[in-house]
């Protein structure tokens, strides 16, 4: 155990801390929930039905895309854009071995499959993979969102004895952008915030953080 823990400790403690937090969110959200009813003058729900409401889907849904779009766009500009100083950056006058082209390393022996052995087409999905996979995520969350607000949206016009609207004029709608954008737009206030304030801040230990006797305008991590 103590080597697993070792090993995976990061992953262990963050998906515990991921499910300790999921599990926050639907009980405190069905007590929410509940109090709409409430208020409306409808029955309360239990966790089941809860977990099926368009009140739980679409907040879910509407986090992790903005997770995922925060992610995906990271990948994909750390891979092409500088910023000096920046722990978060790539080097900007010296080699950097994420640059590697790994088609001139295909004998490397404990290089993975698709390097070693895969044609061009499946070597270009895994040297493109993080990305690709983050995209993806993306895509399903904002297709969960616009499914799971098309479902609440609706909650509350019966609620209100207004007739239901199809998913493309939610979709189309201001507030299905509006939860889109309002999330969007702190993720990349929290991106840039940690790209600009690594350049000047440290932390001891973390792979996150320059060496704290590192220069200021030293580029990267090492």
């Amino acid at each position: 155990m103590s080597k697993v823990w070792r090993e995976n400790g990061l992953s262990l403690v963050l998906l515990a801390l991921f499910v300790l937090s999921f599990a926050g969110q639907i009980g405190a959200g069905q007590r929410a929930h509940n109090e709409e009813q409430r208020q409306h003058g409808d029955p309360a729900v239990g966790v089941g039905e809860y977990l099926r409401s368009g009140h739980f889907l679409e907040a879910t849904a509407e986090n992790w895309e903005s997770e995922f779009l925060q992610m995906f766009a990271y990948v994909l500009l750390t891979a092409w854009l500088y910023q000096k100083g920046s722990s978060e950056s790539r080097k900007l006058d010296a080699e950097n071995k994420q640059d590697r082209d790994p088609r001139e390393h295909r004998r490397r022996p404990r290089a993975p499959w698709p390097v070693r052995k895969g044609g061009e087409v499946v070597l270009w999905l895994y040297e493109h993979s993080l990305a690709l996979a983050f995209l993806l995520l993306f895509l399903f969350s904002m297709a969960w969102h616009a499914r799971g607000g098309l479902i609440h949206h609706n909650e509350e016009q019966l609620a209100h004895g207004q007739p239901p609207i199809e998913l493309a004029d939610y979709v189309g709608g201001a507030q299905f952008w509006f939860e889109s954008f309002q999330n969007w737009q702190s993720e990349f206030l929290s991106l840039v915030t940690m790209v600009v304030l690594s350049i000047w801040l440290r932390q001891r230990y973390s792979p996150e953080s320059k060496p704290v006797d590192a220069p200021h305008d030293e580029t990267g991590a090492g």
